[in-house]
Parts: structure tokens; sequence; C-alpha cells
């Protein structure tokens, strides 16, 4: 009498040895690379520069093009560059995307903030590069290796996401206290040529298009369809309850990520040395440790649960810049505040990841995907927008109580929405109560 023999599954270290996968690596470092620089890291030149704290916001609120990315994602989803054509759909437009990022990089040193209103324009321009950037190369993820593959593909991109954070914020600002910020700012353009390079040797995904007869079609499949397919599956009322859970639960943490943070450190009596070194450095690994603790979470608790507590802990983290307040440079409070706040951001970036992939029809990833995560940043970046006059008209702490207390609303419709969206594992097919 034999005994069946189950199939071995295969090692989860054999996807992490694919090309695709370091592909992903540094595919991951380019859409890294222009988030700061339009942002945070934009946020100390500008202060060293003399501009009022209100306008340092509102310039570094140029990373809100982000937000807004779902807008043209179809196009980015089905339109082939005529001009990089040989490279294919995905790799031209990641290579467009990285040519416009280092240019608008060499173009804002050349001008600098004594021409402002040229200056504004090229950071929105990088902003916008940058984000279709993110557009491409999620779909590049996607297409080039099957779902098995996925948690190494994630893997790889995010690893080298977190270094490109390490370099144009840490590195960045050790620089800038040897350097001029347009050095600064050419040396990191220089550094996009390392993931041109990796474009050109990558392959393209294997894919067969399906090109529409007419442009009616097109828009039909490309930009009504994935909208229309999800109040399909969630209904009108719960669909629009979703999306505004979606653009609520993270706002206390986006309320923090454009231009207020590096003014607050200056004025609080911090080095730039010191913020590269706790902040942009020993904080990147903080964060990496808070997102691998959300993922044992998530495996545990589901998504839902996990997410809840995320939301609340990330909230709760935003307090913990009181401590701050009169530090006179003490580092080692800012180690212990830094510690907290990038532990919780990093539990709730990956619950955050988790719930909007479990709520993505996959024949509609690209665009659909798209627009959770550009909803997602958006009141967190109107927010950051005016945090410059708010400081200004309240203080800090005012400001750091707000963040805090906008999370309720968030709270609020999670409760509604839990016996009405199921996730499935929570995770997998998502549907609502009623549905077969």
């Amino acid at each position: 009498m034999s005994t069946a023999v189950a199939p071995r599954k295969p090692s989860a270290w054999k996807a992490f040895a694919e090309p695709s996968a370091w592909t992903m690596f540094f595919f991951g470092f380019a859409s890294g690379l222009p988030f700061l620089l339009v942002a945070g890291t934009l946020a100390y030149w500008l202060r060293e520069d003399g501009l009022e704290l209100s306008d340092i916001t509102m310039i570094a609120s140029a990373g809100m093009a982000y937000s807004f990315k779902f807008l043209w994602a179809p196009l980015v989803d089905r339109w082939r560059l005529p001009l990089f054509g040989r490279l294919g759909q995905r790799r031209g437009w990641l290579l467009l995307t990285q040519l416009l990022v280092m240019g608008g990089l060499i173009a804002m040193a050349g001008v600098s903030p004594d021409r402002l209103g040229l200056f504004v324009g090229l950071t929105v321009m990088v902003a916008l590069a940058g984000a279709t950037l993110d557009i491409a190369v999620d779909a590049y993820r996607i297409e080039i290796a099957p779902a098995s593959a996925q948690g190494a593909l994630v893997a790889t991109y995010s690893l080298g996401y977190r270094i490109a954070l390490i370099v144009t914020g840490a590195l960045a600002l050790v620089l800038a206290d040897h350097a001029a910020w347009p050095e600064v700012y050419r040396a990191m353009a220089a550094v996009m040529l390392i993931p041109i390079v990796a474009n050109l040797l990558a392959r393209e995904p294997a894919v067969i298009r399906l090109r529409a007869q007419n442009w009616a079609m097109a828009m039909r499949e490309g930009v009504v369809e994935p909208f229309a397919d999800f109040f399909r599956r969630f209904g009108g009322r719960v669909g629009l309850t979703v999306l505004a859970f979606i653009l609520l639960f993270k706002i206390s943490d986006q309320a923090l990520v454009g231009g207020i943070i590096g003014p607050f450190y200056l004025d609080q009596g911090f080095s730039k040395t010191e913020i590269a070194a706790v902040s942009k450095v020993y904080g990147i690994w903080v964060g990496i440790g808070g997102a691998f603790v959300g993922g044992l979470a998530v495996a545990r608790w589901g998504v839902a649960w996990t997410l809840l507590v995320a939301i609340v802990l990330g909230a709760v983290s935003n307090l913990l810049y009181l401590l701050l307040i009169g530090a006179n440079g003490d580092v080692g409070m800012l180690t212990l505040v830094i510690s907290g706040e990038n532990l919780a951001q990093g539990f709730l970036g990956t619950a955050a990841v988790a719930y909007l992939s479990a709520l993505v029809n996959q024949r509609y990833t690209a665009t659909q995907y798209a627009l959770f995560s550009s909803l997602i940043t958006l009141p967190g970046k109107v927010l950051g927008f005016y945090s410059g006059r708010i400081v200004e008209a309240v203080g800090y702490a005012p400001y750091f109580l707000l963040t805090t207390v906008l999370v309720i609303p968030a709270v609020a419709l999670f409760l509604w929405l839990r016996p009405r969206v199921h996730l499935g594992d929570d995770v997998g097919a998502s549907h609502t109560e009623g549905e077969s």
C-alpha cells in the first residue's frame, strides 16, 4: 500500500533570487528618491534661505501631486510612449519619469529659491514626475512576476525605497552641513543614474495588451470600469463610506510628512547632522521594524483589527512630539520620540497596504490601487499645506494635538464598516454583506 506524498512547498527565499526581485530594489530606490526632495528635505533648504514657515509648508506640499496620481494612472496603464517604444510600455514610462526627475532636480539647483516662482514650478514638475514614476513601478511589479512572488518583490522594493529615503534625508542633510544646497541637489540628481541603468538592463513584462478599437472603448475600459467595478462590488453607500475612511485614517501620519517637521527640529535646537543621524537613519530602521511587527500582526489577527490598533497608535504617537518642545537639542529625547513615532508609523504602513490591497479587483489593479493610495494621502497633505499658518497662529503644541484628535472620525467609520465589509481572512476578495 503506497502513501501519497504531499508536494513540497517551494522555498519562500527562492523568490528573492529571481532577477525581478532585485530589479524592484532599484525601482524602489527610484520611487523613493524624489519624495523627500520635494517635501521634508526641501523644507530645510527653504528655512535656511529665510522663507516664512507658512510659505515653506505650502511649497513643500508639492508632494500633494502623489495624492492625485489616480487621475492619470489610466494613461500610464494604456498609452505606449512612441519615443521609448523599443523599451516597452512599462520601461518606457519608467525611463521618461526617471529622466524628468533627474532633470528637474538639476534645474532646481540651478534656479534656487531666489527665483521663487520658477523654483516652485520646477518643484511641482519633479513631484508630478515622481508620482507618475510610482504608477509605472507599481504596474511593472504586478506584471513582472506571479502572485506567489509578489511578497519578495514588495520586500525588495521597500528596501530600495527606504534606502532612498536615507540618501535624500540623512545623507542630504549631512552634505548640506558641508556644501551649498544646490550642490546637494545636483548630487541627488546624479544618483538617479543608478536606477536608470537598472531600467535599461531590465526586461519588459511579457504581457499581451488588448487595444481598444476606438477612444470611447479605451476610455470606458481604462477610466470608467475600474471605478464602476468598485461600486458594483460594494454598493453606493458602503462604497462611499469606504472611500471616506481611506481619506481619513492616515491623516495624523500624513499631516507631519510635509514641511512642518524639518523647521520644528531646527527650532528646537537640533543640528542637521543630528537630525540626519537620528531621524533619517536610525528612524528609518525603526520604521522597518515597525513594518515587520505590522506584518506579523496582520498574519496573526487579520487586517481589520490590526488596522484599528495601528490607526490609534499612529495618531497617539504624534503626541510624542510635545516632549521635544523646549528640548534645546537633547539628542536622547529626540531618539526616544523618533523610536516611538517611527515604530507606530511603520506598523500603520503595513496594515494600510494590506487593507488597500484587499479592496482591489486584480483586473484593475493599477488604477484602483493608484486611487486608494492617492486618497490615503490627500487630507493630510491638505492639512500640511496650511500647517505653517496654523503653527504661526497657535504654536506647535496645539497643532500636534489637532493632528491626533483628527483620527476620531476614522475610528467611527471603521466601527460602522466593520460588519458591512468583509476582507476574507480578513485578506482576500472583498465584498459587502449580502453578497454571495
